[in-house]
């Protein structure tokens, strides 16, 4: 299966799990700077979207543990910060190609000058694959890759389930069936359901595609054979 990009931008959103398992994976954020350089001297550009991961957890429980109730808007704006510390250290390691700017806000950046823009999470009541969905309305790129632990969308979760079935190919009605309708933070899904409901509203394309696998991600982006699931 391969998937032929509209133009030469890309949106990513890489997730926290990635960046952050249980602490910084900086061997992965090491060969990712590399891949990332790489595409950029055949002139594509990103813009990559920072998830939150352990860090955001380590955080949420520790104030759940201390203060004994937690509200939704609390721990959202934990894991907030968490995507927005990843967020800074990406756009560092990456500092002679990216934007100075971390978006944090919608149309924070209306035109890019630089061929990698970061953006952290926004605000409480989504994930930052809605963020990755909303960037890839906004710059046009019609597309947005799901970069995170899970290598597709399955049918049941595969860490349970031995039979767990990938999917190569889903619509967004599918997707959002399959799928809780409601976003609670830490939601383990994909794609959370503001993001499915936003892409499908304006007819984007997700690609879901494990993060950890550069150079699969890599085919993905040259249109050569990957493995994961589109959903449009």
């Amino acid at each position: 299966m391969n998937y032929q990009f509209p133009n030469r931008s890309v949106v990513i959103k890489l997730g926290g799990s990635i960046i952050h398992p249980e602490d910084i994976n900086t061997p992965y954020i090491k060969e990712f700077k590399e891949f990332i350089e790489k595409n950029v001297e055949e002139k594509k550009k990103f813009v990559i979207v920072a998830g939150g991961g352990q860090l955001a957890r380590k955080f949420q429980l520790a104030s759940k543990e201390i203060k004994s109730e937690l509200t939704q808007e609390e721990a959202d704006w934990i894991g907030i910060h968490a995507t927005r510390l990843n967020a800074q250290l990406l756009r560092t390691v990456l500092a002679n190609i990216t934007d100075p700017i971390v978006i944090h806000r919608r149309f924070k950046i209306k035109f890019r000058q630089y061929p990698v823009t970061i953006s952290s999470g926004w605000t409480p009541g989504n994930s930052t694959d809605h963020i990755a969905a909303i960037l890839a309305k906004d710059f046009k790129t019609k597309v947005f890759i799901v970069a995170g632990k899970p290598e597709y969308m399955y049918d049941k979760d595969p860490s349970k389930y031995k039979t767990a079935k990938p999917y190569k190919k889903l619509t967004w009605d599918e997707y959002i069936e399959m799928t809780p309708s409601e976003w609670t933070p830490g939601i383990h899904v994909p794609i959370d359901p503001v993001a499915a409901r936003f892409a499908k509203k304006h007819k984007l394309t997700a690609i879901i595609i494990g993060g950890k696998d550069l150079k699969n991600l890599s085919n993905l982006i040259e249109g050569k054979d990957f493995s994961g699931t589109i959903i449009d």
